[in-house]
């Protein structure tokens, strides 16, 4: 679980090893999400009255479609963590790089915050290998199986300075 009580983190550091499943209710619409669950692990420890520090890290896997041909993709994601969380009101609680908790709870909870560093490691697009030539603009073909019949593109744009080599020859 990703979920540490604050109480006895008072007396000594916690030792973190959890996951985060694909289906947790943390996620939120038009999130990157793994393929399965992100395995976090690490220690948690006092870091003043009212503030704890997470020290770990995190790995899982992605799939999304290729952005050039849309065949499926793959990605692995392995990222060391190093989170700050303090309770609301707190002097640190305005900066953006520290999480924030309620003074009221019981327990910490490591789920946003692994989100929220899941979302800033994991790859916005993905490519199915790197000399993907994608797909034909005009017809769809799969240009890495065949190449199409379509006549290369111009660009009409360039069509006047065209006309000026074309006369100066």
């Amino acid at each position: 679980m990703l979920f540490t009580d604050i109480r006895s983190l008072e007396s000594q550091a916690a030792t973190v090893k959890g996951s985060l499943a694909a289906d947790d209710p943390v996620w939120e619409d038009g999130d990157v999400r793994p393929r399965e669950t992100v395995l976090v692990e690490g220690r948690v420890s006092a870091a003043g009255s009212g503030r704890y520090y997470f020290s770990g890290r995190m790995s899982g896997s992605l799939a999304m479609p290729c952005r050039r041909c849309l065949k499926s993709a793959e990605a692995t994601v392995r990222e060391e963590l190093h989170l700050l969380f303090a309770e609301t009101g707190a002097e640190e609680a305005d900066d953006p790089d520290v999480f924030v908790f309620s003074p009221q709870a019981a327990e910490l909870d490591l789920r946003p915050a692994v989100r929220e560093q899941w979302l800033l490691a994991a790859p916005t697009f993905l490519e199915c290998r790197e000399q993907c030539r994608g797909l034909c603009a005009r017809c769809g073909a799969d240009l890495n199986e065949d190449p199409c019949d379509c006549p290369p593109e111009t660009d009409n744009r360039w069509s006047a300075l065209r006309s000026l080599g074309e006369l100066s020859q």
